[in-house]
């Protein structure tokens, strides 16, 4: 096999090593928030049609809404961990209730 030399990726001319980084860390952000997203919708989802309370299923949709608008604005965590647990919350009730 022919020798290739030595790699130099870290240290070749137009490596943008931060904007690598800085993009991963939004992809991972933006999975992290549409995943509770998704999980909060299927809350929903089995608040309305499996419990048949449609009712209570509306403030659930509504909070999933307003919990991932922070989270893909700012990136931030913190509104789709609230915005989980209120849902949680609302379908543990549900359940309970029914």
């Amino acid at each position: 096999m022919a020798d290739h030399g030595t790699v130099e990726y870290a240290t070749a001319p137009g490596n943008d090593y931060p904007a690598h980084e800085s993009t991963y860390e939004t992809f991972v952000a933006f999975t992290f928030v549409g995943s509770i997203h998704v999980i909060n919708l299927l809350l929903g989802l089995a608040v309305g049609g499996v419990m048949g309370n449609w009712m209570a299923s509306i403030p659930v949709f509504i909070i999933a809404i307003i919990g991932l608008i922070p989270g893909l604005v700012t990136g931030s965590k913190t509104s789709s961990y609230v915005a989980f647990a209120l849902c949680f919350l609302i379908f543990a009730f549900t359940g309970l209730s029914h």
